[in-house]
């Protein structure tokens, strides 16, 4: 044991106060109030109005999100719940409310404030005497709005859609739905069926057939196995029930917000008075017939939770989710002039928007999520509907979407995970029936770019597959320039699988025969296309030869990437590495041998310095990731703690190829890089870059960089940077304050491995206090050494 981790635990073997387990986070009446102190300075408070939906506040719960803003005499939001998926795959919203009181109390000269109180995920809009408050329900899809004032107001609430006839969709639309890019039709989108009924108004788009699913198993050759495929657009209907107690149809209208004609059905209040409720039901299901699906919309409204009750069970939740886990930066009062407060602020707001998707069946989409507003708040030049999004709506970048996904363990949420990891679970058949269909052979195979019922991206297969293309010499290969042959990232998800289970403590064995199918798929498919070319399954020292591979989208037509070689050591290890009782003696021994036949971390030299390669060969660089360092992130071949630093070290500092790779903007992982390998000041200085204000009115609205606005990578990656400099857990050990500046003050709370949560608070580069719980985890705390034996206290 090295002498800094031997006083590390002398210091800390009187140090850790033992608390309660918070692997299951509960509510009580002290912590709460912490939890609300910690988060008040946080709140987002505008004391203004919007000009526009690109001034928007976020707001939700459950699988529910809303754009709420207040522009002139109005207060409208956006409405988005997650799979709300049409017959070309575009990721549409529900629809937009408009709410107008009379007489408005939005005068100019009246004090005004919106403000989202985190604690309790509801906004608040508060103009005089009058409030509106808004939030999601947590445990079903209602959103519930009150008005409340010191005298009578009427309420005139309007449901607005845009899909008020069926049109094709316009070639500047075509990134909504990227399969259709080069495809013989045109892709087209069908009026939503809207109505005065039940005392409200319904609102339904109901999908109808062919969807893009069945043109995409037509041009992927896959005809034959189509009826075992799972298709969840079939019958996919969505909408919603906009009604309220003594609110009574009032006709409908016509307007324009920004570039997009639409209708409005009205609902108004048969009188004024000093309390108005309103209730959407927001309804997302595959039925086999219209009459079922609007059974269903019925209902939810009829078993939907009363007003109060839903205030009360949706506080509880968002009160527990921020006992979690928290990182706060200088704390105390708000100091929105700090730079390093606001990278703590930041953190918390776009944690509260991974937290308004929950509960849902579909993964947070890295592009968006449910906070796209009109496209032209974000590109002047797409003057287009509220629906647009770039980088598509049920089709899933990979490569983006786990960076959404892997802060969720430190932050305590791996429940929140679930629905990124359901994502890849229901596909495993259909990724066998491509491997078995393209090449005779085991396995799961999974694509980059891949939609929501486990095909490829139209586009990126390609509609015109040349004869003369590798893509066509080798079936089931994308026929793309950037990710043919990428299908090494769903083993960062196999990894996420089992370090919820190391995380946690949660029973992983389910997941093993996913992973196990996604393994044999490598190790099948390589050794045939070896011994295709060459007459043998390996190389000459009994290794796999990964080619044709690629190394991220950057480095292609590689040998030996270093991701796909790095993944599936990781995933091997990882396996190995659980109990008997998860992996018997047969399978134990396949793994070993397995993990035996994978080839060596590509090296190479630059100048006079080894550093690591990011494949062992390759005949281009298309894109600006820097794959050579994927074993350290998220692969933890190298990193604070382990073996052979400097090798990892020098590759960030010499062996990246061209400037571009290094970024801040959307999915780059140079800060997560550089705290992984304890490099302080450029972890900070990255950091600070990542996580400053976006530049828009709600601050972790980021982008669009590579993607879209509100970018979720961005968010995502930044997060992650963050939690690494302020510990890391390799192996079996927790190292706290790897890479962080001694001048950032900061109280944390993050989890760690085996069920165990610590907690600490920084002062003046001074560790003032610490839990570790449990007590038993103490011993497998590392401290730097600038934290010296005299400046931990505890506080008893």
């Amino acid at each position: 044991m090295d002498h800094q981790k031997r006083q590390s635990l002398k210091q800390l073997a009187a140090a850790a106060i033992v608390g309660t387990s918070h692997s299951t986070p509960v509510a009580s009446q002290s912590v709460s109030h912490a939890a609300a102190l910690r988060m008040s300075a946080y709140d987002p408070v505008w004391t203004t109005r919007s000009r526009h939906a690109g001034e928007s506040m976020p707001c939700g719960a459950g699988d529910i999100g809303l754009n709420v803003w207040v522009e002139g005499d109005d207060l409208l939001f956006y409405v988005a719940r997650s799979g709300a998926f049409d017959e070309t795959n575009s990721y549409l919203k529900l629809g937009r409310v408009r709410l107008r009181l009379d007489p408005s109390p939005f005068g100019a000269d009246v004090p005004f404030e919106q403000r989202l109180n985190l604690i309790d995920g509801e906004i608040a809009v508060t103009c005089g005497k009058v409030t509106i408050t808004i939030w999601a329900d947590v445990d079903t899809p209602l959103v519930n709005i009150t008005v409340q004032s010191g005298t009578p107001v009427g309420v005139i609430a309007t449901w607005e859609t845009w899909r008020t006839r069926d049109r094709d969709y316009l070639p500047a639309e075509m990134s909504m739905h990227r399969s259709y890019d080069g495809a013989p039709i045109t892709p087209r989108q069908h009026a939503d069926e809207v109505a005065f009924a039940d005392g409200g108004v319904i609102s339904m788009h109901r999908n109808s057939t062919p969807t893009v699913f069945d043109l995409l198993v037509e041009q992927q050759g896959l005809t034959s196995v189509k009826d075992k495929l799972w298709n969840p657009l079939a019958g996919l209907g969505f909408g919603v029930l906009l009604h309220g107690d003594g609110f009574v149809p009032a006709g409908t209208t016509q307007g324009r917000y920004a570039s997009t004609d639409f209708t409005g059905w009205r609902l108004t209040s048969q009188r004024p008075r000093q309390r108005h409720a309103l209730r959407l039901h927001c309804h997302v299901a595959q039925t086999d017939t219209r009459d079922e699906w609007m059974l269903g919309l019925r209902r939810l409204a009829k078993n939907a939770p009363g007003s109060a009750a839903s205030r009360t069970r949706s506080r509880r939740w968002w009160r527990a989710f921020w006992e979690r886990s928290w990182i706060v930066l200088r704390p105390g009062p708000a100091r929105p002039e700090d730079l390093a407060w606001r990278i703590g602020r930041n953190y918390q707001l776009f944690r509260h928007q991974l937290g308004t998707n929950a509960r849902a069946d579909w993964p947070t989409k890295f592009n968006g999520g449910n906070f796209t507003v009109d496209p032209e708040y974000t590109d002047p030049k797409l003057r287009l509907s509220p629906d647009y999004r770039a980088w598509g709506g049920g089709e899933f970048t990979a490569q983006n979407q786990r960076l959404v996904h892997w802060p969720m363990l430190k932050s305590g949420d791996a429940d929140v995970m679930r629905p990124q990891l359901d994502f890849y679970r229901r596909l495993q058949r259909t990724a066998e029936l491509r491997t078995a269909s393209y090449w005779g052979h085991k396995g799961a195979c999974f694509v980059e770019q891949i939609e929501n019922f486990g095909l490829c991206c139209g586009q990126e297969w390609g509609w015109h597959r040349s004869w003369n293309t590798p893509a066509t010499r080798m079936p089931g290969v994308e026929d793309s320039a950037f990710v043919d042959h990428l299908w090494d990232t769903v083993l960062e998800f196999c990894l996420m699988m089992l370090e919820v289970g190391r995380f946690t403590g949660a029973d992983t064995s389910g997941d093993l025969p996913f992973i196990d199918s996604c393994l044999v798929f490598f190790d099948e498919h390589y050794r045939r296309e070896h011994a295709r070319v060459s007459g043998r399954e390996v190389d000459e020292d009994s290794k796999l030869v990964l080619f044709p591979g690629t190394a991220c989208e950057t480095y292609k037509n590689a040998t030996n990437s270093a991701v796909t070689i790095a993944g599936l050591d990781a995933v091997l290890a990882a396996l190995l590495a659980l109990p008997d009782r998860m992996i018997g003696a047969p399978l134990r021994e396949r793994y070993r041998a397995m993990r035996a036949t994978l080839p060596p971390l590509p090296v190479r030299t630059i100048g006079n310095r080894r550093v690591l390669a990011p494949a062992q060969a390759w005949d281009r660089i298309q894109n600006v990731e820097i794959p050579q360092l994927y074993p350290v992130f998220p692969y933890n071949q190298y990193g604070v703690g382990l073996p052979n630093l400097q090798l990892a070290v020098d590759t960030w500092r010499y062996g990246v190829d061209t400037p571009a790779q290094k970024d801040v903007k959307s999915w780059h992982q140079d800060a997560i890089f550089c705290a992984r390998l304890g490099l302080t000041d450029e972890a900070a200085r990255l950091t600070e870059r990542k996580m400053e204000d976006s530049g828009r009115r709600y601050p972790t609205f980021w982008g669009p960089g590579h993607d879209w606005a509100p970018d979720h990578n961005w968010g995502g990656s930044g997060m992650i940077g963050l939690q690494e400099m302020l510990m890391q857990t390799p192996g079996n050990a927790i190292h706290l304050f790897p890479a962080w500046p001694r001048d950032w003050d900061v109280d944390f709370s993050l989890c760690a491995p085996h069920s165990t949560r610590v907690s600490a608070v920084l002062r003046n580069g001074k560790l003032v206090e610490m839990t570790v719980d449990p007590a038993s985890s103490v011993s497998r705390i590392v401290l730097p050494p600038w934290l010296a034996k005299e400046t931990v206290l505890t506080k008893n």
